[in-house]
């Protein structure tokens, strides 16, 4: 019988497997139209989230108070959804999975915007090193003037964002129903590209596109299960697995070998988002050491 940090740790393990498989078979699929992948990727997906549904709620399981902030969480996402889409078919994959890591990075500037936290200069340390790390993996790009290099950074901004709205959200709303929103956000995106560009797939193809929906749909189960089991200082770190992950598989199907540069500036990001989750860990404990003192 696992413990609960045992079973954590097993389901970020999954999640960051099926986060992997998403990213190469999304890579893979530049031969089809986006608006198409995102179909797949939103309808597959819901298929996970209608079996959450509570029996009581079936049938006003879409009601919520709170339809402007879902909006704009499910805008924030789609958008940076599609961002990482289009940097996953141009730039290698380890590139695009190194600069996604600085999440963090953005989530903590939003932090002070929308939830008025109070940065202490240790964070503020990490998000200039993480910033310095962003700008050596992205030099290429600057230089080249390569615009693609930019999509993934729309993605950690518009994540962190998401990530600060479902921590308003959750305080009234399941997580189930943020999530269903946001798959079938990205269902009618797709479907409002059908009268322009589809391409109808092969049996194989079709199997293909399918699981990228599954494997994103499962993936955001497990990392949401991984969480209740297991602290997140405990599990979060094992989500950089991802980069090994993709200079394996970039390396395997596209013969991507990752620069140094590349190396380099994944380890400044990685740093920087250990040390300001290292500083949250901190602030948890003080908050938690004055409420059981007072």
């Amino acid at each position: 019988m696992l413990s609960k940090n045992q079973l954590g740790f097993l389901y970020m393990f999954l999640c960051i497997c099926a986060f992997s498989i998403m990213d190469v078979l999304v890579k893979w699929s530049d031969g089809y139209p986006l608006g198409q992948v995102l179909f797949f990727r939103g309808f597959f997906g819901i298929i996970f989230y209608i079996f959450l549904i509570p029996k009581n709620k079936i049938k006003n399981f879409y009601y919520t108070n709170r339809k402007s902030l879902h909006f704009w969480r499910c805008l924030a996402g789609i958008i940076s959804l599609i961002a990482i889409f289009i940097a996953l078919r141009k730039l290698p994959l380890a590139t695009v999975v190194s600069i996604s890591f600085a999440t963090p990075i953005f989530t903590t500037i939003f932090s002070i915007l929308f939830l008025n936290e109070k940065v202490g200069i240790y964070r503020w340390l990490a998000v200039v090193v993480g910033f310095i790390g962003i700008i050596v993996i992205t030099e290429p790009g600057i230089t080249e003037l390569n615009i693609y290099y930019f999509f993934p950074i729309i993605f950690c901004i518009g994540l962190s964002y998401v990530a600060i709205a479902i921590r308003q959200l959750s305080t009234t709303e399941p997580i189930w129903l943020i999530s269903l929103f946001f798959s079938i956000t990205i269902m009618v995106s797709g479907i409002l590209t059908i009268p322009f560009v589809w391409v109808m797939p092969s049996l194989k193809d079709l199997m293909l596109l399918s699981m990228i929906g599954l494997s994103g749909g499962v993936a955001n189960l497990w990392l949401g299960q991984s969480y209740k089991y297991a602290e997140v200082s405990l599990v979060t770190p094992l989500r950089y697995l991802g980069l090994v992950f993709a200079i394996f598989f970039g390396y395997i199907f596209w013969e991507e070998v990752p620069s140094i540069k590349t190396l380099l500036g994944s380890l400044l990001v990685i740093i920087s988002t250990i040390i300001i989750l290292r500083r949250e860990i901190y602030k948890k404990k003080i908050i938690t050491s004055k409420a059981v003192h007072d």
